[in-house]
């Protein structure tokens, strides 16, 4: 039968049949050919230095925009939303007030959470503020060990966001956006700077194990890779039991074995990408190279003996125990090992009511471990290449949840102003920024938005946020949307 009497099924079959009966001769050849670098890594990929381009190591961003101030990032994510009021924000005008209506000029037409229909009285701060450092900076007697580091840190008064629920905030606050799909923002930093580790990935996802009230449900679309191609998404380790699912050779299988399954599959499947050229089969390769080398990697990073007992003392580590001391140790180790983007949640700051006692226990497990990270960095000459971001979805209001003098009373959500503060990579120290008016509601001097945040971020790394693209669906997209700035004002 002649060639052009096939029809194009059939040509398919015939082709498919072709290289899969070659595999044996050529297709082997070609197999040696392209396994050879792929197989090397996977051998020796622990013990030799060397990128691996199908692992992602380079960004996109080649080269650098600007010349960064900060390698890498590390971000305290303090799920449910810290008060501010008993934390970087005092208000003595709100102090006055306290027990009245919040006057309707603040509120009107305001979002609201879960206080509508409800009288809206205003909540005194219920914690004392000192003045820290040479700085001066105000700080809740309830974050001592943050005020022994005042002049480290820059405190950021006047955040603003735009989505007044957890998980849509928390969607904002890690993707930019509500909308959920779209790639976090360690996702973007990776795909655009790479990763500076061999054997670890670029981008890695710590909870802590807290007995606080109210631990918020933290979803894995907040460190996804969207429509990024998926080797950039971030990885969760986990401080107890296995530090990553399935890495560990189950019984029986040796390491030599598994090289072995993981060359032969890499192989079938770099065949297979030569007829498909498809993203994800390269990234299947990669992560399969990947975690051959995580688990020669991975124990010792999570195992913390070799570390000094002044170190553990200082975070305050007790153990493998899955709390947030322990991983901002294993966070300062993940840097020295080259993760580009770090991110602890430490949760339980959702406090509706009972926030005279919830919030200082949530101070309490996450104050030394939080200054012990930025003394820990500041003393091995990494403060200065490593930004450091403490802060929340958003914050809470100036006005009462429930009796505002019973010990049940709370703080419902809020948007319109609130704190973080940032530290080390390319940060100023030592100073306050921005502000609210007088009653702790709106961002009334220098606003920051989330975007802007975002935006000065990438600064920070050397990226344009508005440069850094993927194309989707006939259109560009970004971390930033269509908005953000970069706050000049908190750049040392």
């Amino acid at each position: 039968m002649n060639r052009e009497h096939f029809s194009a099924w059939e040509r398919l079959i015939d082709r498919r049949t072709f290289v899969g009966g070659a595999s044996l001769g050529l297709g082997a050849m070609a197999l040696a050919s392209l396994m050879q670098r792929g197989a090397q890594a996977a051998r020796v990929g622990a013990e030799t230095s060397g990128a691996d381009p199908l692992s992602g190591s380079r960004g996109v961003v080649q080269p650098l925009h600007f010349a960064p101030k900060a390698k890498r990032v590390i971000f305290l994510c303090m799920a449910g939303g810290p008060s501010q009021f008993e934390t970087f924000d005092e208000k003595p005008k709100l102090a006055e007030l306290h027990g009245q209506p919040m006057p309707e000029s603040f509120t009107k037409g305001q979002p609201i959470a879960q206080l509508q229909g409800s009288p809206l009285l205003a909540l005194r701060p219920l914690a004392k503020f000192n003045r820290h450092g040479q700085s001066g900076q105000q700080i809740s007697e309830l974050l001592p060990h943050i005020g022994n580091i005042a002049d480290d840190i820059c405190i950021i008064r006047s955040m603003q966001t735009e989505q007044i629920n957890h998980d849509p905030a928390q969607t904002f606050l890690n993707a930019g956006t509500s909308v959920s799909g779209r790639p976090s923002m360690g996702a973007w930093i990776n795909y655009g700077l790479g990763s500076e580790s061999d054997d670890l990935p670029g981008f890695i996802v710590m909870k802590s194990i807290s007995d606080s009230r109210s631990p918020q449900p933290i979803s894995s679309r907040q460190w996804h890779s969207g429509f990024l191609p998926s080797r950039f998404q971030g990885v969760p380790v986990y401080s107890q039991n296995d530090p990553v699912h399935f890495v560990t050779n189950p019984p029986g299988v040796d390491r030599q074995r598994q090289l072995d399954v993981i060359e032969t599959i890499n192989g079938l499947n770099r065949l297979r990408d030569l007829d498909e050229q498809n993203q994800e089969i390269v990234t299947r390769i990669a992560q399969y190279e990947l975690a051959f080398r995580m688990q020669a990697s991975v124990p010792g990073l999570v195992d913390v003996s070799d570390e000094p007992q002044h170190v553990l003392d200082m975070y305050g580590v007790k153990g493998a125990d899955g709390s947030f001391a322990y991983n901002c140790l294993l966070a300062r180790r993940m840097a020295e090992r080259g993760v580009r983007f770090i991110q602890l949640y430490h949760r339980g700051w959702d406090h509706h009511n009972g926030i005279k006692k919830y919030t200082p226990e949530a101070c309490l497990s996450s104050d030394q471990p939080s200054a012990a990270l930025i003394a820990d960095l500041k003393q091995r000459g990494m403060l200065e290449d490593t930004l450091v971001v403490w802060g929340g979805e958003f914050g809470r209001t100036p006005m009462a949840q429930g009796d505002v003098e019973g010990d049940a009373v709370g703080r419902d959500h809020h948007i319109r102003g609130f704190s973080m503060w940032l530290a080390g990579g390319g940060i100023r120290p030592g100073v306050t920024y921005g502000t609210t008016d007088e009653l702790g509601y709106y961002a009334a001097e220098n606003p920051v938005h989330i975007h802007d945040l975002h935006a000065t971020m990438m600064r920070l790394l050397g990226i344009d946020h508005e440069r850094l693209t993927y194309r989707y669906q006939g259109r560009d997209f970004r971390l930033t949307d269509v908005a953000g700035r970069v706050v000049d004002g908190v750049l040392a």
